[in-house]
């Protein structure tokens, strides 16, 4: 059963902390949306980064959006306790286009993010 409207509107809301997080330069706002056991899993400049959630956290604590970052916020899936964003993110410290894939689940009425698999844009990889 396809859920409602306002559950796709809760987990675009809940989206939005990481890209308030990544905009900012604060992993503050993340820290809300994901779990302490949470796996991140991609390749930024042609290095695997996979572990700890603590690892984006990192990142974006030492490098801000920039003046031109940009992103998008896309809910793919909702169901009943389950759900899959796509961010769409643009000129990442002044450098870098990400497409990012959040798996979320509903916990305890909170939707909470468990996993963050990107692919760094090509033509932004930097060796």
């Amino acid at each position: 059963m396809r859920a409602e409207l306002k559950e796709y509107q809760a987990v675009e809301e809940a989206a939005m902390k990481f890209v308030k997080s990544v905009a900012e330069g604060n992993s503050k706002y993340a820290k809300e949306l994901f779990i302490d056991e949470a796996v991140l899993f991609g390749f930024l400049d042609g290095k695997l980064e996979h572990g700890s959630i603590q690892q984006f956290y990192h990142n974006v604590d030492t490098v801000p959006g920039g003046d031109n970052f940009k992103a998008r916020v896309d809910v793919l899936l909702v169901e009943e306790t389950l759900a899959v964003v796509r961010v769409l993110e643009q000129g990442w410290g002044n450098r870098i286009d990400f497409t990012d894939v959040l798996l979320l689940l509903k916990m305890n009425g909170e939707w909470k993010c468990v996993a963050k698999a990107y692919n760094q844009n090509s033509d932004t990889i930097q060796k």
